[in-house]
């Protein structure tokens, strides 16, 4: 394509309402669109695809983002290109020279060069005709915090001095930084720090013992001193200059004396005007500083001022006296209150009290004396209740010799108590072998052992229990509940752990707990765990004869029990019987994930342009692709964009940028295209799978029947014994078991 319009960004206007903003330049992916949006303020956020926004992309024409949520009124919304700054295109020497190709890649260059000019239009720049030796500067953060930017006397860049901050009112045992400003209120005079200190002694700073670590900024004290000398100058001046009129006329008959005397009143004139004019810039600066004292100190108020004097907001540190409670009164900016510096009479009268228990008599250190008895008492007060509501003490006290009885026999009735143990979860402390604690959690009597608690009886009620959990990503221990709600619970040896139907081996997992399992190695998402815990018990030594309904003496060498013909009672026949064991070839389908791209104006399959696949019938293949290249099915090579007949026989579109494909039996030879853009695709191939997987088909020692074309359509036949139960080992061999 060309690239007519420089255009790379577009800004909208957000009314809380619209969602959805149009951009009028070509992308190469919706990944190099970026999308801000920027607050009234002046904050900037860069919102992410698929969390906050979609994109519509519509190819050289452009396309449109789509909120999730309206902009709200007042944010500007700004689109903008970005392109990425790699290289696509590989030249092969002697191969063909596609001339899309080509354009495509020079394409991307002038969308890259047009970004760059986009910046560089915004930075800060010489004129054409300026210079200037070097944009650079080569202080540290470090050296820069709180520095400003300007240029030297060379007009070259540089990091120039701090930026003070006002700290007020100088005040003593106060740490201060280079370049603060404070204010000597004994002289209305302001300096700044030059050196870094803790401030001590007392004002006027300039006699402090610390006057050389500040620079003087204003001279209020001297600014004064010279507005009043200036305002004696002044009247004298006037003096001067009516005496020098008198001098004239009396000196009319003399015209050089007249000229002279003249020229000696302009002067003074002169003279007198400055020091009049040097009067009120000192008279400014004096009513400066006494504004700004008047700002901290408020004077006398009947409530908390809530503005200074000037109507200004109020500072830190700001002082005044309440003419309502007698008490003066600080602001405490940061908590945005007025804190009291003395007591109230309420107060004082408290502290009074307070006083008067601890002379003469002291009764506050009695009480505190008796601290720990009081904390007792008070901790016996719910037992000291029930006490006073047992209505039988007497009855109690009159059986003391019982009473005694158990005081005699303490020893027996602690170790009672040490022994046996009611509880939610296992104690921990004075355990001993023999010890028992009823589990009120588990609700079953527990016995402890040289390898801690277990069951004092079986964990199972009957033979076996079984337990069936759905693992987490990287879950290795699994107890609680599992998919039936059931509590896992077992004794500790007596359980078999299955992991996706395998059976674990004993250093694959931790089972001592008797409520939880720990895999040594973890499970992957999705993986079942199956849990059987076998019922402990004891069988006595009883002999076979006397069993209910066998047989009165032992039958001869190789027969087993067995249910008689009648079904009413057991009897020895032979132990096996003749058996057929089928193997039955067939096929399982598979479900497979195919990446697509788009690279020089051709697909990408899994990273092989124009890929022929093998789609074999009765699998599922799921393909992502880029949403500005749907990708679509024919069954004719010519389904491009604009020409031939979609193939949608088992083709599920999922999004813009999936597509589901699940091979119908007989299925023809499929072409892939893009829907938007010609000579993209390939060709998909269809071919009918071959048998991946096995099973054991068996006449059930004669209880199934196996016809004919069964028996022949099976792969591999054997005749054994009934009994044996044929399985793969993990080396991939038949194992045979009775």
């Amino acid at each position: 394509m060309t690239v007519s319009s420089l255009n790379t960004k577009n800004s909208y206007n957000g009314d809380g309402s619209a969602t959805s903003f149009a951009y009028q330049f070509p992308i190469h992916s919706t990944a190099e669109l970026t999308v801000i949006e920027r607050a009234a303020n002046g904050t900037e956020t860069i919102k992410s695809l698929g969390s906050h926004y979609s994109i519509t992309d519509n190819g050289a024409a452009g396309g449109n983002v789509v909120f999730g949520s309206a902009p709200a009124s007042g944010v500007t919304v700004v689109l903008l290109r970005n392109t990425n700054l790699t290289q696509e295109v590989d030249y092969i020497e002697n191969d063909a020279f596609p001339a899309e190709t080509h354009e495509a890649a020079i394409d991307k260059l002038t969308l890259q060069i047009q970004e760059a000019q986009e910046e560089l239009d915004r930075s800060i720049k010489l004129s054409r005709s300026n210079t200037i030796s070097s944009t650079e500067f080569t202080l540290g953060s470090t050296d820069r915090a709180g520095k400003m930017l300007g240029f030297d006397n060379s007009g070259e860049l540089s990091v120039t001095q701090e930026i003070g901050s006002n700290r007020g009112n100088w005040a003593a045992s106060t740490a201060y930084a280079v370049r603060d400003i404070v204010k000597d209120t004994s002289t209305n005079n302001i300096f700044m720090a030059k050196t870094a200190h803790t401030s001590s002694g007392s004002q006027p700073i300039t006699t402090n013992t610390d006057s050389a670590k500040w620079d003087l900024l204003v001279d209020a004290a001297t600014a004064t001193t010279s507005a009043t000398a200036a305002a004696s100058s002044a009247t004298a001046a006037a003096s001067s200059a009516t005496a020098s009129a008198s001098s004239a006329t009396a000196a009319a008959s003399s015209a050089s004396t007249a000229t002279t005397k003249a020229t000696e009143a302009t002067t003074a004139k002169t003279a007198a005007e400055t020091a009049k004019t040097a009067a009120e810039t000192a008279k400014t600066a004096a009513e400066a500083a006494l504004d700004t004292f008047d700002d901290r100190f408020l004077g006398a108020k009947s409530s908390n001022p809530s503005v200074d004097n000037d109507g200004n907001a109020l500072v830190d540190g700001a002082i005044y006296f309440n003419t309502t409670t007698d008490v003066m009164n600080v602001y405490d900016l940061t908590n945005t209150q007025w804190r009291q510096l003395a007591l109230t009479g309420t107060n004082q009268t408290n502290v009074n009290t307070v006083a008067g228990q601890i002379s003469p008599t002291n009764n506050i250190a009695t009480v505190a004396a008796a601290n720990t008895n009081i904390s007792t008492v008070a901790g016996l007060n719910s037992s000291i209740t029930t006490l006073a509501g047992i209505s039988g003490l007497s009855s109690l006290a009159g059986a003391s010799a019982a009473v005694t009885n158990v005081n005699n026999n303490l020893s027996s009735v602690q170790n009672f108590a040490d022994v046996y143990r009611i509880a939610s979860s296992a104690p921990t402390a004075s355990l001993n072998a023999g010890d028992l604690y009823f589990d009120t959690t588990a609700d079953e009597l527990k016995v402890y052992k040289s390898g801690g608690w277990a069951a004092a009886g079986s964990t199972v009620n009957g033979t076996a229990n079984r337990f069936e959990y759905t693992a987490t990503a990287g879950q290795t221990t699994f107890s609680g509940s599992d998919n039936n709600s059931a509590t896992l619970a077992y004794d500790s040896g007596f359980c078999d752990i299955y992991l996706n139907g395998v059976k674990l081996a004993n250093a694959d997992f931790t089972a001592t707990s008797g409520n939880s399992v720990v895999l040594a190695t973890a499970a992957a998402l999705n993986d079942i765990l199956m849990i059987v815990a076998y019922g402990t018990f004891q069988l006595a030594n009883i002999s076979i004869n006397n069993l209910t309904d066998t047989p009165a003496s032992i039958g001869s060498a190789g027969q087993a029990l067995i249910v008689n013909p009648a079904g009413n009672a057991l009897t020895y026949a032979a132990a096996s019987s003749a058996e057929v064991y089928g193997f039955e070839q067939y096929f399982t389908p598979a479900t497979s994930t195919i990446t697509v791209t788009a690279v020089g104006g051709v697909f990408v399959m899994d990273g092989v342009s124009q890929n022929t696949l093998d789609l074999y019938e009765g699998n599922t293949y799921i393909f992502n692709y880029p949403s500005g290249h749907p990708l679509k099915f024919s069954t004719t090579s010519n389904g491009t964009h604009n020409s031939g007949s979609e193939y949608t026989t088992g083709v599920t579109h999922n999004s813009s940028t999936q597509v589901t494909l699940v091979v119908a039996s007989g299925a023809p030879t499929l072409y892939y295209y893009c829907a938007s853009h010609s000579n993209m695709g390939g060709t998909a191939n269809t071919p009918v799978p071959a048998n991946n997987s096995l099973r054991v088909r068996t006449t059930n020692q004669g209880a199934d029947n196996i016809s004919g074309a069964e028996y022949a359509a099976f792969s591999d036949v054997m005749f054994s014994a009934s009994g044996f139960v044929f399985s793969l080992n993990a080396s991939g061999n038949l194992i045979a078991t009775v």
